[in-house]
């Protein structure tokens, strides 16, 4: 099993509850302080310089017009991590394809940051918030066609060594396409995809070989979830997948006491009691299926996990899986638990930080969890024997085989004939 550390960058420093009505999109940049923002970025790339020094991977995600997620412009962040960490895996979850308007561009810049890292990044791709179509004035129901043409065009991109190639798609119109530099990893980099009720989307994720993951999800969510996948790949004559290629990201804080652990996860919980939106952000017609918008309208669900946490508490939270938290001990059995009630997954994303939680109880909880968690659960689990699609990649093997996913990486791409190149160990400054 794979670890990575995760924080939103979210901004804490908010005007008074009832001054503001939405973190996102209609929030004003003048609630945003340069002179704290500055320090604040630092910060928040800090815990993953650390997470990179206890072992553990990193994963940093994209926002837009929102007071929750100061990373605008995620490729940015992942290629200052990518100079500036060692070993872990770089995920970026990710590329907002759909409202892109120019996947090559987007090629590039994974291929740049995959030479930067020597190999390191897992390269992730998103439909997208609904609060955000708003902003790059896209068609709420072009996203999901779009993400996926826009993936087909980069993952062409990465692989044609030959010469430039003209497409014609849908939506996509280039000429000349040849992106400089190739990736570093053959035949590129591994791809994850993020998805929520959509089993066909989730489905045709692991199909194609991509890391199939769920955020903040219910246990049993995510079992019926999981299920339906396998249940899918397996009526269409396709083999096993392997762990690796399902995700989920919970929000985790780990304590010397549980009373401690407790103090901090309600730090983490910053982000799901202030996320905050006004309605006609949360869902615009054609975003997600009739039914669910028919609800939303009709007040039969209205803010999810927000509403949650604040008529029913943090315990809640942590029966569903949602939240993690507790001693060492307890947090590994919490996964362990999860683990066989899922099914199996082969990452846990570990949301570690969020609000205005202090540098110092990060770094305590994620020293914690990587020291005393992270060994106990690193062998669980199934990888990969083979890269590419579903339908080739083999019988899945035990994770304990290898010494992490690089590892496992390069035996999968050295048994399916693809050239490996082994991130340096060290790097020396040029002469």
């Amino acid at each position: 099993m794979e670890f990575y550390h995760f924080t939103e960058f979210a901004w804490p420093y908010l005007p008074p509850d009832d001054e503001f009505t939405s973190m996102r999109v209609s929030l004003p940049s003048g609630v945003y302080d340069p002179t704290i923002g500055s320090d604040w970025y630092n910060m928040c790339l800090d815990q993953h310089v650390l997470a990179d020094e206890l072992g553990i991977n990193c994963m940093i995600n994209e926002h837009h017009q929102t007071a929750t997620c100061l990373n605008s412009a995620a490729p940015l962040s992942v290629a200052i991590l990518a100079r500036q960490t060692k070993k872990a895996r770089l995920c970026i979850l990710g590329n907002p394809a759909a409202n892109l308007r120019d996947p090559v561009r987007n090629a590039e810049e994974m291929a740049m940051i995959d030479n930067i890292s020597h190999g390191r990044l897992e390269c992730g791709f998103v439909r997208g918030v609904p609060y955000e179509l708003f902003g790059s004035n896209c068609n709420p129901t072009e996203t999901s066609p779009r993400l996926w043409e826009s993936i087909a065009l980069m993952q062409k991109a990465w692989t044609t060594h030959d010469g430039p190639f003209n497409y014609e798609g849908r939506w996509v119109h280039k000429r000349q396409v040849n992106v400089w530099p190739r990736p570093y990893q053959e035949p590129h980099m591994p791809i994850w995809m993020t998805g929520g009720s959509d089993v066909n989307h989730a489905t045709r994720s692991v199909e194609n070989g991509f890391t199939f993951t769920m955020f903040l999800t219910p246990t049993e969510s995510m079992k019926k979830m999981f299920t339906a996948v396998r249940a899918n790949l397996k009526k269409k004559g396709l083999p096993k997948p392997a762990d690796d290629l399902f995700a989920f990201m919970p929000l985790v804080a780990v304590g010397e006491t549980e009373e401690e652990a407790l103090k901090f996860i309600k730090q983490v919980f910053w982000y799901v009691t202030n996320n905050k939106a006004e309605p006609q952000f949360r869902a615009p017609p054609g975003y997600v299926e009739s039914q669910l918008y028919a609800n939303f309208l009709s007040g039969k669900f209205s803010g999810g996990r927000t509403d949650a946490i604040r008529t029913k508490g943090m315990d809640y939270f942590r029966e569903n899986g949602v939240a993690v938290y507790g001693t060492p001990d307890q947090v590994v059995a919490q996964l362990k638990k999860m683990y066989k009630q899922i099914g199996g997954f082969g990452n846990l994303i570990a949301m570690l930080h969020s609000g205005d939680m202090p540098y110092k109880n990060v770094a305590k909880s994620m020293t914690l969890f990587a020291k005393e968690v992270v060994p106990q659960l690193k062998d669980m689990g199934t990888v990969s024997s083979k890269v590419g699609m579903l339908k080739d990649r083999g019988r899945p093997v035990p994770a304990a085989k290898f010494k992490g996913r690089t590892d496992a990486l390069e035996a999968a791409r050295a048994k399916t004939g693809v050239e490996v190149r082994s991130p340096k160990k060290t790097r020396k400054r040029a002469a």
